[in-house]
């Protein structure tokens, strides 16, 4: 039976992924990362943008229980319907119609591409995180005897930031490394009670994603920040972050994770000061009772 909303969707092609051809799968990555494309587009431009023949487009569909392309179409187009047509889709059309048009090049268009694109980022960012998945976060870093921090390659500075951040607020916090080749033996000194946050986008880092294994299959509680219900982190995360990522650009910006996890620090602080005052206030209140 076919999805009937954009959820439903994204948990069917997650969970189909794996059986998928090469091909498909490709797809699959693509959808997820530009639904507005496949909400817009003909058949024969949103394929030509994927690189893959329309019939390909047609295969994808059947394969997620659709009669066809425009059907499963429907679902990306409800989505755009329930978002209603914000600032930040209104200057992607224009961006996108300048490109398509060969618009003005040099210093200035390239700066004004990265805050166009940046906007769009942090509008996405706001609308795919979960509240109760945010509230999960702090409540397991703020509880947590010691976090570990993890990332690599272009992720890393997330990374760096994070454990920086929450050492400021006073949190046990390790930026774990492959010095010496020893980042094995360091998740494996990862106790139960401890957390484990990991950072990694396509093409996944090996070593974070075994990382996050390690632990989950230990017990060790795991949050992810990635791009994608079809990222590997996923599965072995307690709390996952899907922040979207278009692996086709030639440089991929960092704006939202690093946004996301400034947001996840400042946050965290405010449920450790609001636990510190529920301490004063309760035996504030019990001297009261017993004068």
């Amino acid at each position: 039976m076919p999805a009937t909303n954009y959820d439903e969707l994204k948990q069917a092609i997650t969970a189909r992924y794996p059986a998928l051809s090469k091909q498909l799968q490709g797809i699959a990555r693509f959808a997820l990362e530009r639904p507005n494309e496949l909400a817009l587009g003909t058949v024969a431009a949103i394929a030509g943008s994927a690189g893959v023949q329309p019939s390909a487009m047609v295969r994808f569909a059947n394969a997620l229980d659709f009669s066809g392309f425009s059907e499963m179409q429907q679902i990306f187009r409800g989505r755009l319907v329930e978002r209603s047509v914000s600032y930040r889709e209104r200057i992607e059309q224009m961006r996108q119609s300048k490109r398509n048009g060969g618009g003005a090049s040099g210093p200035a268009s390239v700066l004004h591409q990265s805050v166009s694109d940046a906007i769009g980022e942090l509008g996405h960012l706001e609308e795919t995180v979960a509240a109760a998945q945010f509230h999960a976060a702090i409540r397991l870093l703020a509880g947590a005897p010691q976090i570990h921090v993890l990332a690599q390659r272009r992720a890393f500075p997330v990374a760096c930031y994070l454990a920086y951040a929450l050492g400021q607020l006073e949190l046990r916090t390790h930026l774990l490394d492959s010095v010496g080749g020893m980042l094995s033996e360091s998740v494996r000194g990862i106790a139960a009670r401890e957390v484990l946050l990991v950072i990694s986008f396509r093409n996944y880092s090996t070593g974070v994603v075994d990382a996050a294994a390690d632990c989950h299959r230990r017990g060790v509680p795991v949050i992810a920040i990635t791009d994608s219900p079809l990222s590997p982190l996923k599965a072995n995360a307690r709390v996952s972050f899907e922040l979207g990522d278009d692996s086709s650009r030639p440089f991929r910006s960092l704006v939202a994770p690093l946004c996301l996890a400034q947001a996840l620090v400042v946050s965290t602080g405010h449920h450790l000061a609001g636990t510190v005052e529920k301490r004063r206030v309760v035996p504030a209140r019990n001297r009261r009772t017993a004068a």
